[in-house]
């Protein structure tokens, strides 16, 4: 009960911060899960539930104040779903040492995505060209170069769901930079996305067997609450500063999970 008490505190602050900027917070679910004992492939099933809780929670936030693409969302979306399934499938051929590399890895990645300047210019429809589409939200129009979105969604989204991570660190940079995606616009979008890519990531461990109730509903509950101010907070404040921080922790966290690999190992 302890243990649950202290996850549930931290897990509630990382939802808050996390739904700010549209990371999700599944990294930092798993290590709070993994601190407290959870073994890795169930932490990774329950990270992906609650923060499914906590996304949907926030796109309803982000939705009344007209911030999410929706025909964006569903297309990228449905690219990320189906390799968010597949990764939390086949999650089972790889060891937990295994995993806690590759999550620290997507970490380390995530932590850099996260520094790169961020333009909210949304670009203009222009000449038409093979692979690239438009897209208009609202008032906005803003190009999809399909020969990069495409690829980069699908190895986010089988990575995300093998680990237990949303993406939503790579999303946001991507929609805002390749996409010419506004900065509001793309965390409330990466919110759709993220609840996507959790839900069937977390299908794909809850077939395996790796969903324990216990857990995950008591904390679902706090990550919806979490996702709701999250979601307030960001529409009233400019997140780039908080990025930096993020950056850092990410930077910290992969740090912690390497050091825990190898100790699970024996070798430190």
């Amino acid at each position: 009960m302890t243990s649950l008490i202290i996850a549930g505190f931290l897990i509630f602050l990382v939802a808050v911060t996390m739904t700010m900027v549209g990371k999700g917070g599944g990294n930092f679910y798993v290590v709070i899960l993994g601190i407290t004992g959870v073994p890795m492939h169930e932490a990774a099933a329950t990270g992906q539930f609650i923060l499914f809780a906590a996304s949907i929670a926030a796109m309803i936030i982000f939705q009344k104040n007209k911030s999410v693409s929706w025909l964006l969302a569903f297309w990228i979306g449905t690219v990320t779903a189906f390799s968010a399934l597949g990764g939390g499938y086949f999650s089972h051929l790889f060891s937990a040492f295994s995993l806690k590399i590759v999550f620290a890895i997507m970490l380390l990645i995530a932590g850099v995505v996260m520094l790169i300047p961020v333009s909210e210019r949304h670009s203009a429809a222009g000449k038409k060209r093979l692979g690239v589409i438009s897209i208009q939200s609202g008032m906005e129009t803003y190009d999809v170069n399909l020969w990069i979105v495409l690829p980069v969604t699908i190895l986010t989204g089988f990575g995300s769901g093998m680990v237990g991570v949303s993406g939503g660190s790579f999303l946001v940079p991507l929609m805002v930079l390749v996409c010419g995606v506004p900065m509001h616009t793309a965390v409330g979008t990466a919110s759709t996305l993220i609840a996507a890519t959790a839900f069937m990531g977390f299908t794909g461990h809850a077939i395996q067997g790796d969903f324990n109730p216990s857990w995950a509903g008591p904390l679902a509950v706090i990550t919806v609450a979490g996702g709701i101010l999250g979601g307030k907070l960001a529409l009233s404040s400019k997140p780039k500063h908080l990025k930096k921080i993020f950056a850092y922790t990410n930077w910290l966290a992969a740090l912690f999970m390497i050091v825990n690999a190898l100790h699970t190992k024996g070798i430190v």
